[in-house]
């Protein structure tokens, strides 16, 4: 690909979030030194070569149909989850599907432990020793979703930054994820909220 081409496709999809020019030279320098290919491969490497980047392109074209159904299902279904910065369709139709109807639990803490978002010794957003696991029952896709959300909500959210990055910096060990899933965990309070009430999410100023 021409080096002014690369730089446009990068632009767009990065909606000029990151240095196009400099990426784009970046790149087509790791492809120059990256699999080489004599002057002339073998038509078996080159069959290879083609069939794998079809396939590529051919799942990517179901991924972007199924994506495209999901955003007209989830219309149809009355809920707020979309109103939250950082958390997409897709994810919001899965932590749907996976609850069903919300009226089933009686509270948010009901929700979490349904999600497998609670610790051995019940101490949930309350967590104190690191020693505590997550007992890892319940639903493990809800919970995929849950820590997903949790992941962009706190790109976004002032109030979900900053929980992030106090866990952060309590954990001593596996920071990240530490306080990945115990923000995951403040946020079924939020996603139980919304969807038993059916209201838009107003972020605290």
């Amino acid at each position: 690909m021409p080096i002014e081409e690369l730089f446009e496709y990068i632009a767009k999809i990065s909606r000029h979030n990151v240095s196009s020019q400099v990426l784009a030279e970046k790149l087509q320098t790791l492809a120059k030194d990256a699999l080489r290919l004599s002057v002339n491969p073998s038509n078996t490497l080159r069959i290879s070569i083609v069939s794998t980047i079809d396939l590529i392109q051919h799942y990517e074209k179901q991924i972007e149909l199924v994506k495209k159904e999901i955003s007209k299902l989830l219309k149809v279904i009355s809920n707020t989850l979309t109103t939250v910065k950082g958390i997409g369709e897709i994810t919001a139709a899965g932590i749907i599907a996976e609850i069903g109807d919300i009226n089933r639990f009686e509270k948010a803490s009901a929700l979490a432990s349904y999600a497998g978002l609670v610790w051995t010794i019940n101490q949930s957003g309350n967590y104190k020793s690191e020693n505590n696991q997550l007992t890892k029952k319940g639903n493990k896709y809800l919970r995929t979703y849950l820590v997903m959300a949790a992941n962009g909500v706190k790109t976004y959210d002032p109030v979900y930054k900053e929980y992030y990055r106090k866990k952060y910096a309590e954990a001593t060990t596996h920071k990240h994820m530490r306080a990945l899933i115990l923000t995951a965990r403040k946020l079924v309070n939020l996603v139980y909220y919304l969807l038993k009430n059916n209201v838009p999410y107003v972020p605290m100023k």
